[in-house]
């Protein structure tokens, strides 16, 4: 039978796996992929404890809050994104810092 512990296993790898795209990748397309895993593990998280220990609807609605949240980030962060590859023809988020000048 599947319980909340093998939901939390599953949450803590994908947060792992997000963590270590956004620490280890330079291009910002993969950071902003480690991003989303993180808030799916996060949604992963409220739902299953609102499965097994919660009565009523509260981890649903944090899930969604998330899902929009996570759509509004994606939004917002391709359009920087796009902005950035406009000016440097690359999106490599080390030279990110040519911005400043």
């Amino acid at each position: 039978m599947i319980g909340l512990n093998h939901f939390l296993v599953v949450a803590a790898l994908l947060f792992a796996t997000g963590l270590y795209t956004v620490l280890s990748r330079r291009n910002a397309i993969g950071i902003l992929m480690g991003v989303e895993l993180i808030l799916n593990a996060a949604g992963l998280n409220f739902v299953a404890f609102n499965h097994y220990t919660a009565v009523g609807v509260q981890g649903g609605v944090f899930t969604v809050f998330i899902i929009v949240l996570a759509a509004a980030e994606a939004a917002v962060a391709m359009a920087i994104v796009l902005a950035i590859y406009q000016n440097i023809r690359d999106i490599d988020a080390n030279k990110l810092d040519t911005l400043q000048h």
